[in-house]
């Protein structure tokens, strides 16, 4: 017969959430992007290239890493350069990463749109399967304030993020860490979301 049984508690609890404020500008800038190219924005699209609005209920944008070089883009070489400062930072705090990986490359990454009454649906991790297994850490901005709802909630910590304008969150991507979006009761609620990955 088996039985559980309880560790002594740590006194230390991490989260292995990093968090940190970028440039209020670098949000302007993205959410300007968002908004003047309509016809890229698609409904409900998910990592694995279908359309679910019963998971994820939003408006994104996808782009890969070589759209960052693209004429019109260049606003998002200036937030990947805040972002790496910001993973730099994380290593800092948990140095064992930076010595298992030395390189991470930036995958597809959204930029995407709640109104009000959407959010993330389900509760949900970022390698969930054999085709996620590269993904290391997620990281999201959030592009502006939220006022009524629309906070980011990871289960397993009983913890409730509220978006505001230039708050960059990075985490790892492994099911410790599920979560979704709460329902945006009013306003629109601006995110920029996507993965650091093992190199292929």
């Amino acid at each position: 017969m088996t039985k559980r049984v309880n560790l002594e508690k740590s006194k230390l609890s991490p989260n292995f959430i990093g968090s940190w404020e970028i440039e209020s500008s670098l949000c302007d800038q993205i959410i300007a992007y968002y908004d003047k190219n309509k016809e890229k924005q698609i409904k409900g699209a998910t990592g694995l290239g279908g359309i679910s609005l019963e998971t994820k209920d939003r408006s994104d944008i996808s782009m890969s890493p070589k759209d960052i070089n693209l004429k019109g883009n260049e606003i998002f070489n200036k937030y990947f350069a805040s972002l790496y400062e910001l993973y730099k930072d994380y290593n800092k705090q948990w140095p064992f990463l930076a010595s298992i990986v030395s390189t991470l490359e930036i995958g597809r990454f959204n930029i995407g749109k709640y109104r009000p009454g959407q959010h993330f649906k389900r509760i949900h991790t970022e390698r969930s399967n054999l085709g996620t297994l590269h993904r290391l850490l997620a990281f999201m901005t959030y592009l502006n304030d939220v006022e009524d709802g629309g906070s980011t909630y990871f289960s397993h910590y009983d913890l409730d993020i509220k978006p505001r304008k230039g708050l960059t969150i990075i985490w790892p991507a492994e099911w410790t860490h599920s979560h979704k979006g709460n329902i945006v009761n009013t306003g629109s609620k601006y995110i920029i979301t996507g993965w650091l990955t093992f190199p292929k």
